[in-house]
């Protein structure tokens, strides 16, 4: 038989490996020199012994009449080895050589032998465990068809070791046991029947669902089982979680069974998305897994709920009836499980050591729990006076001691390895919520947030949930995976958090679902802040900082009172200063994080305006980079360096100021961020971590440097006006971070690089709103911009190891204000395009797809556009590009190609025909079959391909057009645009090609009046201003449609007719539309469409009159009249701006409209009909000018009572 420890094991899977691994360490730090030594020379015997062993195993005859003896002593020898290679790892011993050995032991130990069966078992799980083996297909199907067989056949009293055995041989090995998982999990079969909660022996019901439990777990990137033997087995682990502990039941031993069924959930939930039964079965799930996050945590003593269900309100669990207390009395262990965590009445064990526990004290296991002291509190968990931690009555209890202890060596071992089993039991419970959450939808589990995540207390017994355990669990590890789960549930929570809010006062009668959720995120911030004060673990540390920072990035705090973030800024201001790397890494995220909420949020910039002084009362000892100062010292961002240092290090950041801020200081933390960048740390010894040794200068470590970076680059992009000052400093910190080996530091100045370059572009767009002698000066620009092209920027730009970093080095090449660009040195410029045209050769899509993006960005400088040789170039890059294999990159070279073709356009008006005829003729061609091409790509390039052929079509000169070479392209191009507004495709698709069209329009030189394809045209643009359900397309199709400025452009009577009543039908159901969100452009499509028919009107001729004159003399006609007169007379509430602006003119008032009206009146009455339809045409024309006439009377009479 297995002994307990022994087969404790594989329960934890690889855990055990972990919990050996830290003693292991934690020796070998106090090992003399000579036990390296020593340990080689273990290891040299154990081979040499294996060796032997195998030896003598091969040697064995299966007919030996000494078969049992001889094989007895060949496992004896080798089970005597500790060939652990955590412990010993220059153990040298081959898998394969392990899986030929067992295949042999496996072929003569022959099941009838049942001691010796066992011994096999146990070297089995010796040797695969200690030696971590991957197997073979062969050697696991050989021992899986041993030991199932050996289930069958052996007797009951062997399946212990022989489960051990399976458990060991199926970990991690599950996908690749399907043949033999259909006998395994037989509905009466062994390992089933043993792992039901009536199974009366618990070290079989143990080792049944460790056996389970290993089947089920996946190594990453191994598919999943099959959901018949997941659900099967979910269901045999949730049953044995809800069983109660059996009368007279060890409840050490017990509580190993629990962790065994906690094991196999988790690796049940871990296999992928759960698909839950309903919304009984999930609540099962949870209500189970909560009252064992509970399990034996003093004072909690409730009635649990079976099953919890969604609900918008927290559920309470119901306090039991409250016992008379006992006098104080030796406890005895528990014998119901149902009711965990009775409270003794004894003292607690006095705890040694000082009351903040060393480093070496966190580091310990889930065995480090027995330092920590219980209190009796009763219900009191998580209440309400949490608010003041020196208060011992609400202080959490695992920072409480005690005085004496009453129980004695044996007592006191025994109950602290029970107070060890029951962390390891919520720990694991804490794993399977987290595992669940993962693999839950979002959206079904907040239904059940207030169940775990509690209101602001109100008074009464505060509920049980996460929070509760943050606060009050006795282990570290316990709180970690709270703290994580938590984090995990804020995560992606941004859209169901959005609806909370709290600035105005709740009703009375009733609370509002808004409310609760605000109340929720204020609790959140109370009981994580009590945290971050109470907690003294590192990894819990920086877990709470993790944890804060996922709820500050997705709550509304536009829409909650203010207040919130201030308390947090300055509670997190000492912890730079704390001696742990990573926890100044969370530190700093956390900071990135606030700085990136809502920004620019008011009350965020009123922190980091705020002097350093005065942002937060602390000490010396815990101002924010104390553990950086030398006794004597000041601060490092106020002491600059010496010229040795400054030239071992870098420049020291010098504070520039714009004209009239010379009072002002950049932001503290923006000088924090610098400091830690830039100077080199005082106090050598303040971390393992630190870069570099010896007398020099040595700079934080990487890990800090890297997140002080991206906190710049969170800071420049959301609060750019509080860190222009310092633009230059910036500038230089970055050039020296391009200089550095680590690519990491690079990347992060690059990207630094591009929010500062995005930041002045802003400024200096034509929708900015900050005044000139806000913006930077333009001379800081061009300084700047100088100083990172004479060199810094060079290596990321060639290092074609770092695909990431040459990419985000294009990126910065982008960024550069065109007004800037265009004061740089001639040879800096010729620079930046040869090395992006290069660029868009490299082999890596990455980089190709960046250099390719920032052409499209140049070609539209001012300085560059008019230069005739370099879009000659970019254009053949471009036509490149787009036959990449990779859709990205062909989706940049198209929006580039998009840029080029609205360059050319822009040079028509600007330089003239000139321009025009520079260019090729055969590069146009090339360009027109490229996009003709790329528009039956997929969306992502064939938006931007179309925008490119509208271009083009209207760039295209008369003597181009009717060039033999250009006709079939010509045709081509135009059925490519009409097959694609036709197509089902994305609406941005099509109302780009609408918009293409009606460019097309725009070039005199169409054929539009002798084209066949035309009549394609005009048809395709009816029916989708007719019947699309997108009012943007109804809109781009009308504009198109009042783009032709000459009659003859319509076409015949019958065509002309056709577009009149496909634009009047399309008025008349302007407002008939089931989606909501259309009604917002309902305006702009009206005023649109009545453009367009008044631009009919006006270029109409004589032989249009009669079929006009219906229109308008019918109920079409008042629908029209009604929506032009209101067209005409503003009454749109703003759509005739956003019309006029899709027809591509200039916004007039109603004034000019009527002018507009009075000019087409006129128009009309100027025709004169001709022809045998004389009279219709003249009858048709008396209409339409009554028709105008009284809509020109109408829009006058409102203007003068306007007036």
């Amino acid at each position: 038989m297995a002994s307990t420890t022994g087969m404790s094991a594989p329960a934890f899977g690889r855990s055990g490996v972990a919990a050996s691994l830290t003693a292991a360490d934690d020796g070998e730090r106090f090992a003399p020199a000579g036990l390296d030594r020593w340990r080689l020379g273990v290891a040299s015997d154990a081979e040499k012994q294996f060796s032997r062993s195998a030896a003598k195993l091969r040697s064995v005859r299966a007919d030996s009449g000494q078969l049992p003896e001889e094989l007895n002593l060949v496992f004896d020898q080798l089970m005597s080895e500790n060939y652990n290679k955590t412990l010993y790892p220059n153990i040298d011993i081959r898998p394969e050589d392990v899986c030929t050995l067992l295949k042999r032991a496996v072929s003569l130990v022959p099941l009838t032998q049942e001691h010796l069966v066992i011994k096999l078992c146990q070297l089995i799980h010796h040797l695969l465990y200690q030696l971590k083996v991957i197997m073979d297909e062969q050697t696991l199907i050989v021992l899986l068809k041993y030991t199932s067989s050996a289930l069958k056949v052996c007797s009951t009293w062997t399946h212990a070791d022989v489960l051990l055995a399976l458990s060991t041989v199926v970990y991690g090995n599950g996908p690749q046991c399907h043949q033999q998982l259909s006998e395994l999990l037989l509905e009466d079969g062994v390992l089933l029947l043993y792992s039901a909660p009536s199974q009366p022996n618990l070290e079989l019901r143990r080792v049944a669902l460790t056996c389970l439990a290993n089947m089920f777990f996946r190594i990453p990137g191994q598919a999943p089982l099959d959901d018949q033997y997941r659900s099967l087995c979910f269901k045999v682990f949730l049953k044995n979680l809800q069983s109660p502990m059996p009368p007279d039941t060890d409840e050490l031993f017990y509580c190993m069974v629990i962790q065994s069924a906690l094991k196999g959930l988790h690796c049940c939930l871990s296999g992928g998305r759960w698909k839950f039964g309903g919304v009984e079965e999930l609540g099962s799930v949870l209500a189970t897994i909560k009252r064992l996050m509970f399990q034996a945590v003093p004072g909690v003593n409730v009635e649990w709920p079976a099953v919890l269900y969604p609900a918008p309100l927290p559920q309470y669990e119901g306090l039991s009836a409250p016992k008379p207390a006992e006098p104080p009395e030796t406890p005895e262990p528990k014998k119901d499980a149902a009711v965990p965590g009775k409270t003794s009445g004894n003292k607690k064990k006095k705890s040694r050591g000082k009351a903040k526990k060393t480093s070496t004290e966190q580091s310990r296991g889930d065995d480090g729990e027995e330092m920590f002291a219980f209190k009796k509190e009763g219900g009191e968990e998580g209440g309400e006076s949490f608010a003041t931690p020196s208060d011992p009555s609400f202080y959490p209890s695992w920072k409480l001691k005690s005085s004496d202890s009453e129980f004695s060596d044996a007592e006191g071992n025994a109950q602290s390895k029970l107070r060890c089993h029951h962390g390891r039991v919520r720990q694991g419970a804490v794993q399977c919520m987290l595992a669940l959450v993962k693999s839950v939808e979002k959206r079904m589990l907040y239904g059940y947030w207030f169940s775990f995540i509690p209101e602001s207390p109100i008074g009464g017994p505060p509920p049980l949930t996460l929070l509760t355990i943050i606060l009050k669990d006795p282990s570290p590890k316990v709180r970690a995976c709270a703290l994580q789960v938590l984090s995990a549930m804020l995560d992606g929570s941004r859209q169901f958090l959005a609806v909370a809010e709290d600035t105005a006062s709740p009703r009375s009668s009733y609370t509002p679902f808004s409310f609760s959720l605000a109340t929720t995120i204020r609790e959140l911030h109370r009981a994580l802040s009590l945290a971050l004060v109470a907690e003294t673990a590192t990894q819990t540390l920086i877990q709470v900082f993790k944890c804060l920072a996922c709820l500050v990035f997705n709550a509304p705090y536009h829409r909650l009172r203010p207040g919130l973030l201030s308390p947090l800024w300055k509670q997190m201001r000492p912890y730079l200063g704390h001696r742990d790397v990573n926890v100044r890494v969370s530190v700093l995220t956390l900071y990135g994080a606030l700085v990136l909420t809502h920004a620019p949020f008011p009350e965020v910039q009123l922190l980091l305006q705020q002097p350093e002084s005065s942002s937060g009362s602390f000490t010396q000892h815990d101002s924010a980079l104390s553990w950086r100062r030398r006794e004597g010292e000041s601060s490092p961002s106020c002491t600059p360096l010496t010229p040795s240092q400054r030239s071992s290090c870098t420049h020291s950041p010098r504070v520039l100021h714009t004209p009239g801020e010379e009072d002002s200081s950049p932001p503290w933390l923006l000088q924090l961020c610098m400091s830690l960048v830039t100077q080199p740390r005082e106090d050598h010894q303040s971390d393992s971590e630190g870069a570099g040794t010896g007398g020099g200068a040595v700079l934080e470590p990487a890990p800090i440097l890297v997140e002080a970076l991206q906190l710049l680059s969170h800071l420049v992009r959301g609060y750019f006006s509080l860190v222009q000052a310092c633009l230059l400093d910036i500038g230089q910190m970055c050039a020296h971070c391009l200089g550095e080996s680590n690519p990491f530091m690079q990347l992060h100045a690059t990207k630094l690089l591009v929010e500062l370059g995005t930041g002045i572009i802003q400024q200096y767009s034509a929708e900015s709103k900050v005044p000139e002698s806000l913006r930077v000066p333009m001379s800081h620009v061009v300084q700047f911009w100088s100083e990172i092209l004479s060199g810094p920027l060079n290596g990321p730009l060639q290092n074609e190891q770092h695909t990431m970093l040459q990419m985000s080095a294009c990126d910065s090449l982008s960024s550069i204000l065109p007004q800037a660009f265009a004061q740089l040195p001639d040879k800096t410029q010729m620079m930046c395009v040869t090395v992006l045209l290069g660029l868009t050769y490299s082999e890596k899509y990455l980089v190709k797809k960046s250099a390719v993006r920032a052409l499209g960005v140049y070609i539209l400088f001012p300085c560059l556009r008019e230069d005739v040789m370099f879009l000659a170039d970019t254009a053949n890059t471009v036509l490149a590009a787009l036959s990449d294999r990779s859709p990205n990159v062909r989706a940049k070279a198209a929006w580039t190609l998009g840029n080029l073709t609205d360059t050319l356009t822009v040079n028509i008006e600007s330089v003239g025909v000139d321009f025009q005829e520079e260019l090729s003729d055969m590069l146009l061609l090339k360009m027109l079959q490229a996009a003709t091409q790329a528009s039956d790509d997929k969306d992502i390039v064939k938006s931007h391909a179309v925008r490119a052929l509208g271009n083009l079509l209207r760039f295209l000169r008369e003597s181009q057009l009717t060039k033999s070479a250009f006709q079939r392209p010509l045709e081509d191009a135009v059925r490519a645009l009409v097959k694609t507004v036709q197509a089902e495709a994305i609406m941005k698709v099509r109302w780009n090609t609408c918009y293409a069209l009606g460019n097309a329009f725009r070039n005199p030189a169409m054929p539009l009046d002798s084209a066949l394809w035309s009549q394609d045209v005009f048809s395709a643009l009816c029916h989708v201003v007719t019947f699309c359900k997108n009012y943007k397309v109804r809109i781009k199709s009308a504009a198109a449609l009042a783009v032709p400025a000459r009659r003859g452009c319509y076409g015949d009577i019958k065509q002309f007719s056709f577009v009149w009543h496909s634009l009047a039908t399309a008025l008349e159901n302007s407002e008939d539309t089931n989606d909501f969100l259309e009604y917002r452009y309902c305006a702009s499509l009206r005023h649109t469409l009545s453009q367009a028919l008044l631009h009919l009107l006006s270029v109409s001729q004589s032989q249009d009159m009669p079929a006009l004159g219906a229109s308008m003399d019918s109920e079409e006609g008042c629908t029209i009249k009604k929506h032009l007169t209101r067209c005409i007379r503003a009454e749109d509430g703003g759509g005739e701006l956003e019309g006029e602006k899709e027809m591509g003119g200039n916004s007039f008032n109603t004034q000019q409209r009527i002018e507009h009206l009075q000019l087409t009146l006129t128009g009309v009455k100027e025709l004169r009909a001709e022809g045998d339809g004389r009279r219709e045409e003249e009858r048709g024309k008396d209409i339409v000018v009554s028709f105008l006439e009284d809509c020109l009377k109408t829009c006058e009479e409102q203007l003068e009572l306007q007036q």
